[in-house]
């Protein structure tokens, strides 16, 4: 690909506005990660007692633990749907401009 090309794709609206959907979205599930995830680590941390209160035949320790892991698979879901339902949009667009050349 020349720079002609890649200057133009660049350029382009629908990339500009792919990479900053992505980039923001991908930031604030990340974020959203990391404090579940942290916020399960400080209670260990600093308040052991409560992960150690009996619930359901387990401890809320191991719920919340599970808790974590589908947070995570739903986290991910959600970006798999945006990204099949608004990114691919955007990524055919910019393609279909790329190569008809306008």
């Amino acid at each position: 690909m020349d720079d002609a090309a890649l200057k133009r794709i660049e350029s382009d609206p629908n990339f500009i506005k792919l990479v900053h959907e992505r980039h923001t979205f991908g930031w604030t599930l990340s974020i959203i990660m990391l404090v579940i995830y942290y916020g399960f680590i400080a209670l260990v941390a600093f308040a052991p007692s409560v992960i150690a209160i009996k619930f359901a035949g387990s401890t809320i320790g191991i719920v919340l633990g599970v808790a974590i892991i589908l947070s995570a698979i739903v986290l991910t879901g959600i970006y798999v749907i945006r990204a099949n339902a608004e990114y691919d949009d955007l990524t055919a667009a910019i393609v279909a401009k790329a190569k008809g050349g306008n």
